[in-house]
């Protein structure tokens, strides 16, 4: 709010328009418009038949996006550099303005980020992208506890089972993938837990216990962590709404107040008026 009263009247003007729910309904339709059309791109067959329509098409829709962000720029001034979301729009787009060389075709391939701007024009898309970033600080503890599990279990699977599984246990590099594919419980049983305990009966043990500890109860603690940072967002968010309104209706009531002031001294002022006006009827 304190962003928008620093704001000139004619950059509000234009603030309100790019802002307008029609106009970011238009964006959001383009920017799928052309993420379909940069998937039909990665065609021979339609590039051979409909190349430049293509092209045309896709440059027309860039064009609309730069002068979005340039009305942004004018109406928000240096405010824009401030916004994340605006420098990602801006980061974006400025991809597809680098020349098409051999050297930048992989840059050239990030054209299909602007997709990812559907992040910042659909409410409910950057409420779960804040959720997951407010999640990162407890998702870090829970990956250290991870990498422990993963350590630990990848040093007692080298010493038990390199000797006869060198390709899966050799070291620790092949058993740390090993293991992962055991949490990820992609054929774990038939085809590693199975032959392992054809030469060791009881490496059952290991195995349960690493899947009970790393998938079961370890990437639970992720799902945790994510959901408990959503919740906390939604929290947030709902205090902040809160908080709003009631500034909403402090400045509503003040200027319910201030009219009422006004009233009452026009009141005041006619009657004095009138009281001259008997005074000097009666002189």
């Amino acid at each position: 709010m304190s962003e928008i009263k620093k704001q000139a009247p004619w950059q509000l003007k234009i603030e309100n328009f790019v802002g307008h729910h029609w106009i970011q309904a238009g964006i959001v339709f383009l920017i799928i418009f052309n993420a379909i059309l940069l998937g039909m791109e990665t065609s021979p067959s339609l590039m051979d038949a409909y190349g430049e329509e293509l092209h045309m098409l896709d440059h027309v829709i860039l064009g609309i996006f730069i002068g979005e962000l340039a009305l942004l720029m004018l109406a928000r001034g240096l405010n824009f550099f401030k916004d994340p979301w605006c420098l990602f729009d801006f980061v974006v787009i400025a991809i597809a303005l680098i020349p098409a060389s051999e050297s930048l075709s992989v840059l050239r391939s990030l054209r299909v980020l602007r997709v990812l701007r559907l992040i910042n024009k659909v409410q409910s898309m950057r409420r779960v992208v804040k959720g997951l970033l407010g999640s990162l600080a407890s998702l870090g503890s829970v990956i250290g506890l991870m990498l422990i599990v993963f350590y630990v279990s990848a040093v007692v699977s080298t010493n038990l089972f390199s000797a006869e599984f060198p390709n899966w246990f050799g070291n620790l590099g092949a058993s740390f993938f090993t293991l992962f594919q055991i949490m990820t419980l992609e054929s774990w049983s038939e085809g590693i837990a199975r032959p392992v305990m054809e030469k060791f009966p009881y490496a059952w043990i290991f195995f349960l216990s690493f899947i009970m500890i790393a998938t079961f109860t370890v990437v639970n603690l992720f799902i945790a962590a994510i959901v408990d940072s959503f919740s906390s967002t939604s929290h947030e968010e709902k205090e902040e709404e809160t908080r709003h309104l009631k500034e909403l209706k402090w400045e509503q009531d003040e200027q319910r107040r201030q009219q009422i002031t006004n009233d009452e001294l026009n009141s005041i002022r006619v009657e004095l008026q009138e009281i001259k006006a008997l005074i000097h009827r009666l002189k």
